[in-house]
């Protein structure tokens, strides 16, 4: 125990022990609730329909195929090696288990495990394993074309081995109805789904994404499709049913985490195609974007709209001075200054180096240079250092023009006007500006131009 501030503060590997106690517990109840759950389904009396068996099987398939080409097409996005590996992993399992599916149906009850079933599910198991390993230590892929040719041959040697095991087997395994455990070939692939799951677990601790939650439960729903598979004292009974269907859960909770997750990756790079990635403000594509539909509108209920140009003053002397960390700082002051101090259905964007503009739909030009007023007295508030400050050019549609160019063009020329005025205002002589009040305007096309190529 430690003391700070006059509050007892408990040491963080007491916390971590009383998390871990806590997981135990509940692990531990689910566990026995699971064995509950067995020992009612062995003495069950209860028999499913052989067809409806298959129906089971035949979704678990179907899930697989499609959880294998949403991993494989995530590993065209990402070239994360793990999603490869998986996608290849439930193809195959899925294409075993569609081809077992296709087989004559039983008639009567059988006492022998189908080797199907027993090859699909101890190649999941095994793949699943040996992707863990190959994220540990080869996570990223550089070149896709090529390993997906080498992740075919290898887990076509991988699938060819684990059938020449059973196969080579003298006897088939079979069913022990009254054995404590009737089905014990089972268990074997339950141990692997198990390292496979702990192996999950652990991966949540610096991975944190749907997909990867959704393989750690679907793993833990193998393990308890196998072990509710060991006690099936026939070929169909009600464990063997409730086996199928948490075969069926497991591959719908890793396609619904998948598809999660690519959806929240779609929105991240939707947001990052629109986006500046220093300031998080709309970027330059954006802000044309906005404009359109704002000219738009303003076309078609007849109320106009103010484009505000703001320039960050002085940046590169804060950069030569500060260094540019600095300047990046600075230029982030500004944006949070425009995200948190603008109206709702204001839009402001980055539109190039050290400008950013404002779009205000439905204001007169009194209305922006009133917010142009509030963002530089927010700037000379906010106590940071070095102190920053803007120049601003405002835009009205339709006065200053109907079209995007010539808005931002009116507005581009006002905000160099003021820069101009500004610099003389600030002690630049007329002899220390050798272009006079009569070249104000070749200056402001030069820092124009200047700009531009930053843009």
């Amino acid at each position: 125990m430690s003391w700070s501030g006059g509050h007892l503060q408990r040491p963080e590997g007491l916390l971590r022990v009383i998390k871990r106690l806590k997981w135990g517990i509940v692990w531990l109840f689910v566990g026995a609730s699971f064995l509950v759950f067995l020992w009612t389904l062995r003495h069950s009396h209860f028999a499913p329909d052989p067809l409806l068996e298959r129906y089971l099987q035949l979704a678990s398939s179907v899930l697989a195929f499609t959880f294998a080409a949403n991993a494989l097409v995530r590993f065209r996005g990402m070239h994360d090696r793990i999603t490869l590996i998986l996608a290849f992993a439930f193809g195959l399992a899925g294409l075993i288990e569609m081809g077992a599916n296709l087989a004559p149906t039983l008639t009567g009850p059988s006492l022998t495990v189908p080797l199907a079933w027993m090859v699909s599910r101890t190649l999941l198991a095994i793949l699943l394993v040996a992707a863990l390993l190959v994220d540990r230590n080869l996570p990223l892929s550089r070149e896709p074309n090529k390993e997906i040719a080498w992740a075919l041959l290898i887990v076509g040697a991988v699938s060819y081995l684990t059938s020449v095991v059973f196969f080579a087997v003298p006897a088939t395994p079979k069913i022990y109805p009254h054995a404590f455990i009737p089905r014990p070939w089972d268990l074997l692939p339950a141990a692997i789904y198990m390292i496979a799951a702990v192996g999950f677990w652990k991966r949540l601790a610096h991975l944190d994404s749907l997909l990867d939650h959704a393989l750690f439960l679907c793993c833990a729903a193998n393990v308890a499709c196998h072990i509710a598979m060991s006690q099936s004292s026939m070929r169909f009974d009600a464990a063997s049913g409730a086996a199928q269907f948490f075969e069926a859960t497991g591959y719908a909770i890793v396609l619904a985490g998948a598809l999660l997750d690519n959806a929240k990756l779609f929105d991240q790079v939707s947001h990052l195609a629109i986006s500046d990635p220093l300031t998080g403000l709309a970027n330059y594509r954006r802000l044309l974007e906005v404009m359109e539909a704002e000219l738009q509108r303003a076309q078609r209920t007849g109320r106009g709209f103010a484009v505000l140009l703001l320039d960050l003053d002085g940046l590169k002397k804060i950069n030569d001075n500060y260094g540019h960390l600095v300047g990046s700082q600075a230029l982030k002051r500004l944006a949070n200054v425009l995200r948190y101090h603008c109206r709702g259905m204001d839009t402001a964007a980055r539109y190039g180096g050290d400008e950013f503009a404002l779009v205000l739909p439905e204001a007169e030009e009194a209305v922006a240079v009133q917010v142009a007023h509030r963002i530089r007295k927010r700037l000379l508030e906010d106590g940071l250092e070095p102190r920053i400050s803007v120049s601003a050019g405002v835009a009205v549609f339709p006065r200053d023009g109907l079209t995007i160019e010539k808005l931002l063009h009116s507005a581009d020329n006002a905000l160099y006007a003021m820069k101009a005025n500004r610099n003389l205002e600030d002690g630049e002589s007329l002899l220390d500006n050798p272009l006079g009040k009569q070249g104000a305007g070749e200056w402001q096309s030069a820092e124009r131009g200047k700009r531009r190529t930053n843009r």
